[in-house]
């Protein structure tokens, strides 16, 4: 179920892989991406499955409606769970610890983030567009909002600039404005190195990097299947009851 899983100074960060799910081929196992066509109850049991884990409520894992933008949604202490209508953004921060959040990606990049000492985490979608637009500088800056100083940052899997190939004229634009991002894939041809430039991107801003990528072909596809949605989630550890450990 999760192909990452650690506590980074008391905060929860994991990415999911591709096993352990309710959904059947060729979506299998834990897809978590509704719109291509699988079975609408195995993903709800899916997502059931993650929460569980997590020991929250279904609702207590907070998404967005993801667009390769820019947009940080911001839950407040008082919002009502499930957030309805889902935000239309890229990104998630918050200052409750009782819920999850949670990004999907396949082939993107996805990034959490957290202050633990000041409470506050976020979860970030970034592909090509939201490299160039600067999604995870946008959460940063909406985490520096709610009182965050010290960010970690961990990054997970995404197609990687080995494999991520894409036209020159587009590696040169995204280059332009970060030039981190430029690459070339295994066999010689342009590419675009998504990491790289969110790396980039969050050393200018002073924020730790825990680099927890892999190449998702390798990582969450299997053969003859499609890739499974990747679904990190970060959460802060809620209040414990005795004798419960903590996740």
């Amino acid at each position: 179920m999760f192909g990452y899983d650690e506590v980074l100074q008391d905060v929860r960060f994991a990415f999911t892989d591709r096993f352990g799910g309710a959904s059947k081929a060729p979506y299998g196992e834990l897809n978590l991406g509704s719109a291509l066509g699988d079975d609408g109850e195995a993903v709800v049991e899916n997502f059931r499955m993650i929460a569980s884990e997590f020991g929250v409520q279904p609702d207590g894992i907070v998404r967005v409606s993801q667009v390769h933008g820019r947009d940080v949604h911001v839950l407040k202490p008082g919002d009502q769970l499930p957030v309805r209508p889902m935000p239309t953004a890229d990104a998630l921060v918050t200052t409750r610890p009782d819920v999850v959040l949670c990004v999907r990606a396949a082939d993107c990049l996805p990034v959490l983030l957290a202050d633990p000492a000041q409470g506050v985490i976020g979860a970030a979608h970034s592909g090509r567009k939201g490299l160039y637009v600067g999604v995870v500088p946008a959460t940063v800056e909406a985490m520096r909002e709610l009182g965050a100083s010290r960010i970690t940052a961990v990054l997970g899997p995404y197609a990687c600039g080995n494999c991520y190939e894409v036209p020159e004229d587009m590696r040169a634009e995204v280059a332009e404005r970060v030039p981190a991002s430029y690459a070339e894939t295994s066999w010689g041809t342009p590419s675009i190195d998504v990491a790289a430039g969110v790396r980039a991107q969050l050393g200018e801003l002073g924020v730790e990097v825990i680099d927890a990528t892999s190449c998702t072909p390798a990582w969450s596809w299997g053969p003859g299947s499609r890739p499974s949605l990747v679904a990190p989630v970060a959460s802060l550890p809620p209040l414990l009851s005795p004798g419960r450990e903590a996740p």
